[in-house]
């Protein structure tokens, strides 16, 4: 059951127009409420305005088991600054308003907690065009992807170099949008090679589906955004950005240094490569 309409036809639009010109996707994170709602939205605008074919709104969890250091504390900080889900949306129909289609990345327990068809409503209603679900099991699924397809919304499920065969099968048959490739064990954030399971990983997705296969968890510039591009549809970047963020002296500052890692890593997937595009 994949996501059909018009929410989950910008993410499926957005791949294909990447592929008529003979590239990958690059899909750009950012949390909601970090450095505050208003920044982070004015961030997020300026990642889909420099490059980005895709945006992902974090969702604030205070137990973001599969996040890394960097998005750890930014989650922290939007917690500690009171972000609520309704800055999420408020987040996602900001970004949607560029054009770019936007995906909401969330453990579950938030939105059951928000109720799932409220959740589901909410998020179509903002201009979202679907949701990542990275602890929500295909098994238990079924309530989500009965709404998600109702409001047209793309689920979109992990899967990783230690998933067998049978469960890719089972993962990517409830897929919409895309499959998400997890490259690396472990959680999230910027490493300086990507791993090597990575290639084999969209090799054996692509066995058992015809969506896109968008790869992440540990690229941050333009080389491996490169390097990964020639093996995959689409291009996961969250911590590096996360990153230009809690480093900048100011939301001026960090809007134009995300926007900077933005071009760069477009750059990356469209194979164009210069000295100073290396992200360091």
């Amino acid at each position: 059951m994949s996501g059909q309409g018009a929410g989950a036809g910008q993410v499926g639009a957005a791949f294909e127009r990447a592929a008529a010109e003979r590239r990958a996707a690059l899909i750009g994170y950012l949390p909601a409420g970090f450095p505050s709602v208003a920044d982070a939205i004015v961030a997020a605008t300026a990642l889909a305005k420099a490059g980005a074919d895709i945006v992902e709104i974090g969702l604030p969890y205070t137990d973001p088991l599969m996040d890394g250091p960097v998005i750890q504390e930014a989650v922290h900080r939007a917690l500690e600054c009171g972000v609520r889900v309704a800055d999420v949306f408020r987040t996602v129909e900001s970004v949607a308003a560029t054009g770019v289609p936007v995906l909401v990345m969330t453990y579950w327990n938030p939105v059951d907690r928000h109720g799932v068809d409220a959740f589901a409503r909410d998020l179509a209603n903002a201009g979202g065009c679907g949701l990542i679900t990275p602890d929500l099991p295909p098994e238990e699924a079924g309530p989500w992807l009965a709404v998600a397809t109702a409001c047209q919304l793309d689920p979109v499920f992990l899967v990783a170099p230690s998933s067998s065969e049978e469960r890719i099968k089972l993962i990517t048959s409830v897929c919409g949008g895309f499959v998400y490739a997890a490259s690396v064990m472990g959680v999230t954030g910027a490493r300086a090679s990507v791993g090597d399971a990575a290639a084999g990983l969209v090799a054996r997705v692509r066995q058992h589906t015809a969506l896109p296969v968008a790869v992440g968890l540990g690229v941050s510039n333009a080389a491996q955004a490169a390097e990964v591009a020639r093996f995959a549809d689409g291009v996961i970047v969250g911590s590096a950005f996360v990153r230009r963020l809690i480093d900048a002296p100011g939301i001026a500052a960090g809007s134009a240094s995300v926007a900077s890692l933005a071009a760069q890593l477009a750059a990356g997937v469209r194979g164009l490569i210069y000295p100073d595009f290396t992200g360091e």
